[in-house]
């Protein structure tokens, strides 16, 4: 049976109700409700045949892995994807987790972010075993958590031994074949002048506005060391938390006096042929500048990190011509019927994603799934039809990464 008979088989219907129970629980990062999806998406793997079992992460957080047992002589293939979501915030108008679908989206919290992309690697593989083929090589389904922490479910997926001789990361990409995408590094910025009141501010220095100026320098900023336009065009800064007032403590009863602290919080995206020392530096030297024209000012750098331990997302890079590239741009073609956009995509480019984790255990892999249009904004939704090919895709991927019997 060819890859294009299997796919004739996929029940349109069947997959989008998978992913409609997927959205349905609300599986929040760090909460009960991802422990509760995983340990789900375990049991759903077993009912199909599949040895499926709970990863411990840490404290009671889990992941839950899946193995399709090939029949020997094939290559393995690793599908990866998160099942911790964002919140959701106003401007809704339909259920987050109702699991709403029409006649052009299925919408709900996470379908983006990336649900679409685990329910296409279970709907694919679920296909293929309804369609009576047997594989040559293994197919691991991971359904991982904490991604959102830095993607700590897959680093310790990683320590324990999981590996395949390629992998397919499904974070959205509208389908195109992302090969590059930037590291992230989040960095927070002290800084502290003197205070004056206002009749005598040009006696101060005035940490809110060194910050203020501070501020789009960052945000513009291209780091230095990139070896070729690719990897230059992954560069961004970007400050999500400026705080200013009296004191460490940021004391704001007082506005007639010139702030005299303030706090920059933020994160830079930098390529595969840079460095967090780099960015450092960088930045640095970017600080060094602000403070001759903010006389007496001082300024701290460090990493800002929420969470002890998080892991920091490093960038991730595979050559346009490896296999896994031309397995899935020849998937595309197949399904889609056009050339798959391929290399360091913008918007995904400036994502992070585990496949930078796994990249440097030492596997080949792609980021390539549905979704990323609509991606983590009210009625965040993806598109039934770009969902359905990549289901589709990945049985391509599937044949012909494993091979069948």
């Amino acid at each position: 049976m060819t890859p294009n008979d299997i796919c004739a088989r996929v029940d349109e219907m069947a997959c989008l109700d998978r992913l409609a129970a997927m959205v349905q629980h609300k599986s929040y990062t760090e909460t009960e409700g991802e422990r509760a999806l995983a340990a789900k998406m375990a049991d759903i793997c077993t009912d199909l045949g599949m040895h499926s079992y709970l990863q411990p992460v840490e404290g009671e957080r889990v992941n839950a892995i899946a193995t399709l047992k090939g029949a020997g002589g094939g290559a393995s293939l690793l599908f990866n994807g998160h099942l911790d979501t964002n919140p959701a915030t106003s401007g809704w108008t339909v259920d987050p987790w109702g699991g709403v679908i029409d006649d052009e989206f299925i919408y709900g919290i996470g379908v983006s972010n990336m649900k679409a992309g685990d329910a296409a690697y279970l709907c694919a593989v679920e296909t293929i075993q309804n369609a009576g083929v047997t594989l040559k090589g293994d197919v691991i389904l991971s359904f991982v958590v904490g991604e959102l922490q830095g993607g700590i479910g897959t680093v310790r997926m990683i320590e324990q031994g999981v590996r395949a001789d390629y992998f397919i990361n499904s974070e959205p990409t509208d389908l195109q074949a992302l090969t590059l995408h930037a590291g992230a590094f989040s960095f927070e910025i002290g800084l502290v002048g003197s205070t004056r009141h206002l009749s005598k501010r040009e006696e101060a220095c005035d940490a809110l506005a060194a910050a203020a100026a501070l501020v789009p320098r960052i945000n513009g900023i291209t780091f230095s060391g990139a070896t070729d336009p690719a990897h230059k065009a992954v560069n961004r800064g970007h400050v999500g938390i400026l705080r200013a007032g009296l004191g460490p403590e940021f004391h704001e009863w007082r506005p007639p006096q010139v702030a005299d602290h303030a706090k920059v919080v933020g994160t830079c995206r930098y390529a595969p042929s840079q460095s967090v020392a780099g960015v450092i530096r960088d930045l640095e030297q970017m600080l060094d500048a602000l403070k001759l024209e903010f006389p007496g000012l001082e300024t701290t750098l460090g990493a800002h990190d929420v969470r002890k331990n998080k892991p920091q997302m490093p960038p991730f890079e595979v050559p346009q011509d490896a296999r896994i590239v031309g397995v899935m741009n020849t998937a595309h073609l197949a399904v889609r019927g056009m050339a798959q956009p391929t290399g360091a995509i913008k918007p995904p480019s400036f994502f992070g994603t585990d496949a930078a984790h796994l990249a440097a255990a030492g596997m080949e892999g792609i980021v390539c799934g549905p979704g990323g249009e609509f991606n983590t904004m009210p009625d965040e939704r993806v598109r039934r039809t770009q969902f359905i090919d990549c289901v589709k895709m990945y049985i391509h991927a599937i044949c012909d990464i494993c091979g069948t019997v």
